[in-house]
């Protein structure tokens, strides 16, 4: 049954309640969440009663944040304990940072005073380090232990891990000395060490470090899982796949606002209030209206020519927006190309080579299209068709390299490369097309 069938038989009452619960657990906890989530507050809360235990809070870790805030206040307290009791630490620490102050007091106050302190420490990490993804649901072995008695620690304790598929080998002050895959467990004999058949090799990271960087480190080592250490290189946690895809779809919603003009949100778009939408997006609105101050100047102290010569207004917005679209296309690659580790600040020179050349073919094909179509609708007006032409031309060549050097000398200065990609790319864009324009036009008018 799928879940549009699903959320029919429920909402018309067709189904009787113990087939409902025998269906449900059949299903993947992740689609029984998106089914609550298309139904009424009373039937949410009715259908998530009948759950199993264990289920139900695998339902839970995947429900929107003002869902699981509903489930909380309609729960007795040992029902809540129970909830979080059994969520990975991980998804509990996500959904208290969503929660206000006396929810947040109310849950701890119920989960097992050792899950709390586990709790508290992920808390109390940097938004964006590495320990406030990471878990401390993992699975770890000593270096010293047989294959035999690996395969003891993980039946007796991977039931509530995170994951089982890699194990981290530890010594017995919790150093962290290597990773064995349950691959090379199994294939293993009963009898050998775990140093002996450990990939000593690792890849791991450090409590604070930055977590778009550990995005990165996934994506090079192709990983499911990293061990996180603290500074004396002792094993505390684990970051999984999953929690690194949460992180990157993050990170590229910030990065888009920011290319958009906005000022990023934590919430989604209809979550967000009309008040704070207005706030995020007014700053950069009066930053861009205010730089067209110098687009104006440079208008402005044409005046006499246009009055001559008025036609030459009609083909500003034109090259403005053209030289618009050449700058925002170099620049989109090249922030893409950086997050995802393809550029580097040592390629500033190829860049600039590469979109020089780009900027000639384009500026060449769009400069032949527009030639013609200025000397047809303007009578043969040769001096116009050049000063139109070649003003699109070295605009678009402009814009290219200019898009494409932005990012670059943003992140030299420690600058986000998607902040200088719409803004200051628009304003610079702007006012250098509007001077070689006029440039041209006193050049070939003589005004």
């Amino acid at each position: 049954m799928d879940k549009e069938e699903m959320i029919a038989l429920i909402n018309d009452g067709s189904i009787d309640i113990s087939k409902l619960k025998i269906l449900l657990s059949d299903m993947n906890t992740v689609d029984i969440a998106e089914i609550l989530a298309e139904l009424e507050k009373e039937k949410i809360i009715q259908i998530f009663r009948i759950l199993p235990t264990a289920i139900a809070s695998d339902v839970f870790a995947y429900m929107d944040s003002d869902y699981q805030q509903l489930i909380i206040e309609v729960h007795t307290d040992t029902e809540i304990g129970e909830i979080m009791n059994k969520l990975f630490v991980d998804d509990a620490v996500d959904f208290i940072e969503e929660m206000p102050a006396n929810v947040v007091k109310r849950v701890l106050n119920n989960v097992m005073p050792e899950k709390r302190k586990l709790i508290n420490q992920i808390l109390q990490y940097p938004e964006d380090s590495a320990g406030s993804i990471m878990t401390t649901e993992y699975v770890d072995l000593r270096e010293d232990a047989k294959v035999r008695e690996a395969f003891d620690t993980i039946r007796a304790t991977g039931l509530n891990k995170e994951t089982i598929y890699n194990c981290y080998v530890i010594r017995r002050d919790r150093l962290l000395v290597g990773v064995i895959s349950a691959k090379t467990l199994l294939l293993a004999k009963p009898h050998e060490l775990i140093e002996d058949i450990m990939d000593s090799n690792l890849v791991f990271a450090y409590t604070h470090d930055d977590r778009e960087v550990i995005a990165d480190q996934f994506k090079k080592y192709n990983l499911l899982a990293m061990p996180v250490v603290d500074k004396e290189q002792r094993l505390v946690g684990i970051i999984t796949v999953d929690d690194i895809v949460d992180v990157i779809v993050e990170e590229n919603t910030e990065d888009i606002e920011k290319m958009a003009a906005l000022v990023p949100s934590d919430e989604t778009y209809l979550k967000t209030s009309v008040f704070h939408h207005a706030k995020n997006r007014f700053l950069w609105m009066l930053i861009l209206m205010l730089s067209a101050t110098i687009t104006g100047s440079i208008i402005s102290s044409f005046e006499n020519g246009l009055m001559v010569l008025p036609i030459l207004m009609s083909f500003i917005p034109i090259l403005m927006n053209t030289g618009g679209i050449a700058g925002s296309q170099s620049s989109t690659l090249i922030v893409r190309g950086m997050a995802v580790g393809e550029i580097g600040l040592g390629d500033i020179l190829i860049i600039l080579w590469k979109e020089l050349r780009v900027g000639i073919l384009c500026g060449f094909g769009l400069g032949i299209v527009n030639f013609l179509r200025v000397f047809i609708i303007n009578k043969h007006d040769w001096m116009l068709c050049l000063t139109v032409t070649l003003s699109l031309f070295c605009t678009i060549l402009m814009a290219k390299t200019v898009g494409g050097i932005l990012p670059i000398l943003a992140k030299r200065l420690k600058i986000d490369p998607a902040i200088m990609s719409a803004p200051l790319l628009t304003t610079i864009v702007d006012a250098v097309s509007l001077i070689i324009y006029f440039s041209f036009a006193k050049l070939f008018f003589h005004l």
